[in-house]
């Protein structure tokens, strides 16, 4: 159970990534700006991954 949800949680944080470079990309963001879009993201991805993993180990 643990490891499935891991490599769910890789997958979804590289797509999350690849989908942030391609809004980077077209909305042509300073690259000065884009390690803090990018950092931000992860942070918030990170957090609504470990809270939908706590809601299903304790459900």
């Amino acid at each position: 159970m643990v490891s499935a949800f891991i490599l769910f949680a890789v997958i979804i944080v590289y797509l999350i990534n690849k989908m942030t470079n391609s809004l980077c990309v077209q909305k042509e963001i300073p690259e000065e700006r884009q390690p803090q879009i990018f950092r931000m993201i992860n942070i918030l991805i990170t957090i609504l991954l470990v809270s939908s993993y706590v809601g299903i180990l304790f459900t």
